[in-house]
């Protein structure tokens, strides 16, 4: 199977026999995040996971977050946000957006609050999973994986593939790693044979971030435990508000999106028979392109019906009829 349909099959499965968040292509570093993008990532709900997602659908921006203002009363942008003018607009809209901020202005001047308190406890263990259905070509995956066991930022790290496992495979990577052989063909309850489990991670102290390795040395940023609990709430609040359905169903007469296995909104060709990544796969160029109208799904309702993520929570109306006032 190729790695686009072997990852979307495997978060579909994920989000129906869980109950986790499941999403997908997220950074996953502290100093540089886009320098190692993780797969497939899956959040597990924490105490007050029911509170973080009666706030928003979306992500919280980390710095809305850190910010001063609360929940209480109306505050001055100015007096709870740090930095430059720019970036206090910036950080405002982003938070009004995503639903977290209220504003109004008073005078001239605009005020913030939040709409609800942030919890830290919505989410506990994170596991990343990195996607590798044909270990014959494995491309840097040994430097990827040595990367998340030496961050130690996910709580658990994974190998999931298609390919027969032999103890060569098993050696090459690092130990620490789980690995999983996946069936996508199989019944749900026999798609995932563990062939290995994971060493749980030091989540909880420090770790080191491998960037670029250049001959004779590697370079490396030294992560604090502090920094690398704010990476990982930024991680979990992109994860929440992304989800896994960030493609757009083809305009082709041969898409397909109806209900697979008790997931909706896949983008299955009826001519290739099979998944396909809309962004590479679907267009003119196909032998079997038909134009037409994309498939009639709703993805967001798709992914409210089969995981844990609120599209619409009550605190959102709310804040909407607060920006009224706002102009």
């Amino acid at each position: 199977m190729r790695e686009f349909a072997f990852e979307l099959s495997l978060c579909a499965h994920l989000e129906a026999t869980t109950e986790d968040v499941v999403s997908r292509q997220l950074g996953a570093g502290v100093d540089r995040p886009g320098k190692r993008i993780v797969d497939v990532v899956c959040v597990e709900q924490g105490p007050a996971f029911d509170e973080r997602a009666a706030i928003t659908a979306a992500a919280i921006p980390d710095a809305a977050i850190e910010c001063d203002a609360g929940a209480g009363r109306f505050q001055p942008r100015g007096r709870v946000i740090e930095g430059p003018p720019e970036r206090k607009r910036h950080v405002v809209e982003r938070a009004v957006e995503a639903g977290f901020f209220e504003r109004e202005r008073r005078g001239g001047r605009e005020y913030v609050r939040q709409v609800a308190r942030y919890p830290d406890d919505w989410f506990d263990r994170i596991v990343g999973i990195e996607n590798k259905p044909d270990l014959g070509t494995p491309g840097d995956l040994e430097t990827q994986l040595r990367k998340d066991v030496s961050l130690a930022l996910a709580d658990e790290a994974i190998l999931a593939t298609e390919s027969h496992v032999t103890g060569a495979h098993l050696n090459r990577i690092p130990e620490e790693i789980g690995v999983w052989r996946v069936d996508a063909e199989a019944d749900p309850e026999d798609r995932i044979d563990v062939l290995r489990e994971p060493t749980p991670l030091d989540t909880e102290g420090p770790g080191i971030e491998l960037h670029d390795e250049l001959p004779g040395r590697t370079e490396i940023y030294p992560a604090t435990a502090a920094e690398k609990a704010r990476a990982r709430r930024r991680v979990a609040e992109r994860a929440y508000g992304k989800g896994w359905r960030t493609y757009e169903l083809p305009g082709c007469g041969a898409a397909d999106a109806a209900e697979r296995e008790g997931v909706a909104g896949l983008p299955y060709c009826a001519w290739k028979g099979r998944l396909v990544d809309p962004a590479s796969e679907c267009g003119p160029e196909c032998g079997g392109y038909e134009s037409a109208e994309p498939p009639d799904a709703d993805l967001a309702a798709a992914r409210a019906a089969s995981s844990p993520w609120d599209a619409d929570p009550e605190v959102k109306q709310r804040r909407q009829s607060g920006l009224d006032r706002f102009g």
